[in-house]
């Protein structure tokens, strides 16, 4: 799926089915991990330092989930009038406005939708306009570090559907000042785009898509890894050397993604990317020189089974990914060669080196925005939200008093977003 944070930036996977014909391939949502803004967050006598928030697709109408974050322990309160209605159907991600932190938008795949929601001074949602996406089942979204535009994968192109598949796109987003959004241009992609992250500094995206047609010559892997620079004042992608997207129902190439990749995520400094790869069960790292990712060599590591969102703390000493099938969040280093991501030390009760027991189809985590040790993910066939607090000198995960904590039926996504009181 990250306001975008100055040290970390996360994604996050959606666990409903494909619309791909192919089986067993799934939709990913991106997820941001967010600042926090200094000065801006109080200390008065409730000690909520944030908000987490949660999408759930259980029921006719999807739902968020609003939850306040305790200062000193990290637990979690449901808030009031939690959870509300997400204004469509099937809700598959949500990010937050990165600057000011008032308001959410919540993307609905099956009403091909995003919904701006509004977030109160304590936390509560307001659910606001609707606005179409440019083309069908939109799967994640990001936003750019200035505010300025959002980016939502979708899977179908005008004139394709689930019966008649093929490419998808990217509707891209005007933010106005007052975060709604503008009439959004159209940026066709290839066949099934699912994450997608918006570099730090805000020159380039990345998107993963899910074509098993975009063969590479690389033993075990695709192509399906695409990078765009980003023009700032339009918000236009443009894409990078060494790339082709197909007009048609035809194969795209980009680089070399593993063979199911669905998360994707960047550091802080826009010189390292990482890429979940749900069949493989690996996290691939690469290089950046002038927006263009290299695979590290021998920069992969092994995961629990189906790894899908990543997040990193704000340090950017740490990843760590929702593995999906192994219910359990994978934790890493990025200390290795030319950052490549090295498994921490086993922990009791797990079967991979590094991973932490969470619920059962864990698919997103993000950190607290504020302190960076207070770290959650949504599972969603336990129904719940898992607390875990970071230990900094190992990288380590213990769990939170009351964790794990209730949600609505089928949670796809989560996020944080740090408390405002002036505005």
């Amino acid at each position: 799926m990250k306001s975008v944070s100055e040290m970390g930036r996360g994604i996050g996977v959606k666990p409903v089915a494909s619309k791909n014909p192919f089986a067993s391939m799934k939709l990913w949502a991106s997820v941001l991990t967010l600042a926090a803004l200094p000065g801006v967050v109080a200390c008065d006598n409730d000690y909520t330092l944030g908000y987490v928030y949660s999408t759930s697709a259980g029921t006719a109408t999807g739902l968020i989930n609003a939850y306040g974050i305790d200062n000193q322990t990290g637990t979690l309160k449901l808030l009031p009038d939690s959870p509300i209605p997400s204004g469509g159907r099937n809700p598959v991600t949500l990010v937050s406005d990165p600057v000011n932190h008032t308001f959410l938008y919540v993307v609905n795949h099956d009403d091909s939708t995003v919904v701006q929601v509004g977030i109160g001074t304590d936390g509560k949602l307001y659910p606001d306009n609707t606005y179409n996406t440019t083309g069908s089942f939109p799967t994640a979204a990001a936003i750019s570090p200035d505010a300025k535009f959002l980016y939502v994968p979708y899977t179908f192109q005008t004139g394709y559907t689930t019966e008649s598949p093929g490419p998808g796109g990217i509707s891209i987003f005007p933010i106005n000042p007052d975060n709604s959004l503008g009439k959004p241009l159209d940026l066709p992609i290839g066949r099934y785009p699912m994450g997608i992250v918006v570099s730090a500094d805000g020159n380039y995206v990345y998107v993963t898509a899910q074509d098993p047609l975009a063969t590479s010559a690389v033993a075990g892997q695709t192509l399906n890894l695409f990078a765009f620079s980003r023009n700032p004042a339009t918000g236009a992608l443009t894409l990078l050397p060494g790339q082709t997207i197909t007009a048609g129902n035809l194969p795209s190439m980009g680089f070399p993604s593993g063979i199911l990749p669905g998360g994707v995520i960047e550091d802080a400094t826009s010189t390292h990317l990482y890429v979940s790869d749900f069949t493989g069960n690996r996290i691939y790292g690469y290089t950046i020189a002038n927006g263009v990712p290299t695979q590290i060599p021998g920069g992969s590591a092994t995961t629990d089974a189906g790894p899908e969102g990543m997040m990193i703390d704000l340090t950017g000493k740490y990843l760590y990914s929702a593995n999906y099938t192994g219910g359990t969040i994978g934790g890493y280093t990025l200390s290795g060669t030319n950052g490549a991501p090295v498994a921490l030390s086993a922990q009791a009760g797990t079967t991979q080196s590094g991973s932490t027991q969470a619920g059962t189809g864990t698919n997103c985590v993000a950190i607290d925005p504020v302190h960076g040790i207070y770290a959650y993910t949504s599972n969603a066939l336990s129904s719940s939200v898992t607390g875990e607090q970071l230990i900094p000198a190992s990288g380590q995960l213990d769990p939170i008093i009351g964790s794990p904590y209730a949600a609505s039926t089928l949670p796809t996504c989560i996020i944080t977003v740090p408390r405002v009181t002036f505005r």
